[in-house]
């Protein structure tokens, strides 16, 4: 039986929100023209408000706004997901609601960080259990406990993925032990994305069907160049990429986060701009150590 969802893969790369350096408002001519250059990259598909598009920091509106200009500008066979993560139950059903009237394909899912260390597993899974069902579009669990502090089981994992409405999971954990046991407990009945740059390779070799990759945005085509290596059983090609894009992601994504992804963007020519305070952006020596890092990596 084929898969209805074969549709989601690859490479998704969590976009960038910039904003205006001297109101702080959201940038839209910027965010578009942002968009129209990655595609025409062999990008598969698209991820606002996630940690790397500083979705905890916007407000609802102005995400809605975003999945509108986000949706003019990509076309409609390159997947849209758009972060729905909430602290209630109630707001994560209806952002995903706002999200697809907005055009989004499917919704990226966080747990509620305020109360999550709080919740027992059967909470847990009776919230997401709520926002499938309430959800227009498809939903992907996202694990990111080092925001959250939430660390998702993969037993919860497993039985959250037999929900119908629910399409995969993206484990930005880091942890490749803990993406193995999530392929395990879900055998065949999840689709798999990694978070996590450095572990890509790895990551398809457990079964993953693609990745949701920061360092993506700065180096779309090495990482379509991994993906087309993989498939056609160039492996060692494929695991030099690997290892020369390794250190990008450490030391720009984990180390930075959105702010160094934004300041690699800017020596990059793109629009990468300020982040939103409280975020504060890299000071000369975190910027030099961006700049070495990307002559390195041969991504300038």
């Amino acid at each position: 039986m084929p898969d209805e969802r074969a549709w989601l893969g690859g490479l998704l790369v969590p976009v960038t929100t910039p904003f205006d350096p001297v109101t702080g408002d959201v940038a839209p001519v910027s965010f578009r023209e942002n968009l129209r250059r990655w595609l025409q990259t062999p990008i598969n598909g698209f991820v606002l408000f996630g940690s790397t598009g500083e979705g905890a920091l916007l407000d609802e509106d102005e995400m809605t706004r975003l999945a509108d200009y986000a949706r003019s500008v990509i076309p409609s066979m390159r997947p849209l997901v758009a972060g729905a993560g909430a602290e209630s139950t109630r707001a994560a059903v209806r952002l995903a609601r706002r999200f697809a009237s907005a055009g989004a394909d499917a919704v990226l899912v966080h747990p509620p960080p305020y109360f999550g260390v709080t919740l027992s597993p059967g909470a847990l899974r009776d919230h997401y259990l709520a926002v499938a069902d309430g959800s227009p579009v498809p939903v992907i669990l996202y694990h990111i406990p080092k925001y959250t502090q939430v660390t998702l089981e993969a037993g919860l994992m497993a039985e959250l993925s037999r929900h119908p409405n629910i399409a995969g999971i993206k484990d930005s954990s880091g942890d490749i032990k803990r993406f193995a046991e999530f392929t395990e407990a879900c055998e065949k009945g999840c689709r798999l994305f990694v978070g996590n740059g450095a572990l890509l390779y790895t990551a398809l070799e457990l079964g993953a069907v693609g990745g949701i990759l920061a360092l993506g945005l700065l180096a779309p085509e090495q990482y379509g160049k991994l993906f087309d290596h993989f498939r056609a059983g160039r492996l060692q090609e494929a695991g030099t990429l690997q290892q020369r894009l390794a250190p990008a992601h450490k030391q720009i994504v984990a180390a930075y986060g959105a702010r160094g992804v934004k300041a690699a963007l800017d020596l990059m020519g793109w629009h990468g701009g300020p982040p939103r305070p409280p975020l504060r952006p890299l000071n000369e020596k975190e910027r030099a150590t961006v700049a070495r890092v990307m002559q390195e990596a041969r991504l300038i």
